[in-house]
C-alpha cells in the first residue's frame, strides 16, 4: 500500500524506497564509534519513541553526550536532529495507515495495463531494494539459528503474514525436524508458552498495522531466554525490541493494500540458505519425504 500519493505521472514515490532510519542504523553499525553504538542500541531497542525525545533525553538513555547523539544522527545522513525527528514522525505516520488512506487509482481512472505495469515495477522495486537492505551478518544469523538441529523452532504471524508463517513452517519442516506453528487463539499461545525456553528459537512476522499480541508474546518468550527472530517491514514492528535477529522488507505498492512479495522472497531465501546450511542432513529428509509421496 502506498504511504504516499501516487504522483501525477502515475510513477511511484521515489520515497517510497528510502531506507528507514532503523535500515540506516543496522547497515552503518560498524561504521560507528563505539558511543555512537550505545545510541544506535537504545533507539533500536526502543523504535521509534526515543528517538523522539530531546536530545538531553536520548543522551540520558543511552548514557552517552548530547554531542555523541548529534554525531550519530549525522552519521545516518542527517543535516540535524529536527530533520532526523521530521523523518521520524513521517515513519510513525506509515506504521499507522489503515487501507483507505493509502493511495490507489479512483474507478474512473483504471486502465489495466497502466496499472499492471505500475504494480508490476512496484513489485520488483520492493524485492531489489529489500535485498540490498538486508545486513548479510542478520541474514546469516538467522540461518545459522535455523541450521542448528539443536534448537526447536516456533513459527506464527499476524492477521495477514500468518500466511507467510506458515508457508515458511511448511518448508522448515521438509528440512529439519523440530518445526512447529503455533496455532488456536492467542489465549492458547501462552500455554505453549510454557515449553519455550533458551534451546528455542520463535519465528514471528509482523507487518503494518502491528499486532499488540505479537510483541506481548515475543516479550514473553524473551523473558524465558528464547531467541527472537522478527520478519517485518521497513519501519520495523514493536516486536524489534525483543528481537535478537530483524529481516525487513519492502511492502508498499499503488494500492490499499501492502504487498507481500518481497516478504515472501525474503522467507525463500532463508529456506534456500538454511536447505544449503544442513546440507546432507536436509537432503536425506527431502529424499525420505518424496519417497513416502511415492508410496
Amino acid at each position: 500500500m502506498a504511504d504516499r500519493p501516487v504522483t501525477a505521472d502515475r510513477t511511484i514515490p521515489a520515497s517510497w524506497y528510502r531506507p528507514s532510519i532503523a535500515e540506516r542504523v543496522r547497515e552503518n553499525m560498524d561504521r560507528l564509534t563505539a558511543a555512537e553504538r550505545k545510541a544506535a542500541h537504545i533507539l533500536l531497542a526502543n523504535y521509534p519513541v526515543v528517538g523522539l525525545e530531546t536530545v538531553a533525553e536520548f543522551a540520558g538513555r543511552a548514557n552517552v553526550s548530547a554531542p555523541t547523539i548529534l554525531r550519530f544522527v549525522a552519521r545516518l545522513g542527517f543535516a540535524g536532529y529536527p530533520e532526523f525527528q521530521k523523518e521520524l514522525r513521517a515513519e510513525l505516520d506509515a506504521r499507522l495507515l489503515p487501507p483507505l488512506s493509502k493511495s490507489a487509482p479512483a474507478a474512473s481512472e483504471f486502465d489495466a495495463d497502466d496499472f499492471l505495469d505500475r504494480f508490476r515495477s512496484a513489485v520488483v522495486d520492493n524485492i531489489t531494494e529489500t535485498f540490498s537492505h538486508v545486513p548479510p551478518a542478520e541474514f546469516e544469523g538467522v540461518v545459522g539459528l535455523l541450521a542448528n538441529l539443536k534448537r526447536r523452532v516456533h513459527v506464527l504471524g499476524g492477521r495477514f503474514s500468518d500466511s507467510l508463517a506458515r508457508y515458511a513452517t511448511a518448508h522448515l519442516q521438509i528440512i529439519r525436524p523440530d518445526v512447529v506453528h503455533l496455532f488456536g487463539q492467542k489465549e492458547n499461545w501462552r500455554d505453549q508458552l510454557l515449553d519455550l525456553g533458551k534451546k528455542d528459537v520463535l519465528v514471528l512476522f509482523d507487518v503494518r498495522r502491528y499486532q499488540e499480541d505479537l510483541a506481548n508474546l515475543a516479550m514473553n518468550a524473551a523473558q524465558r531466554g528464547t531467541v527472537i527472530v522478527l520478519v517485518t517491514d521497513q519501519w520495523l514492528s514493536p516486536v524489534a525490541r525483543h528481537a535478537q535477529h530483524v529481516l525487513a522488507a519492502r511492502i508498499s505498492v499503488p494500492s490499499n493494500w501492502d504487498s507481500g512479495a518481497a516478504v515472501l522472497a525474503l522467507v525463500e531465501a532463508v529456506v534456500a540458505a538454511t536447505t544449503e546450511r544442513l546440507g546432507d542432513s536436509a537432503r536425506h529428509r527431502i529424499a525420505a519425504v518424496e519417497q513416502l509421496r511415492g508410496q
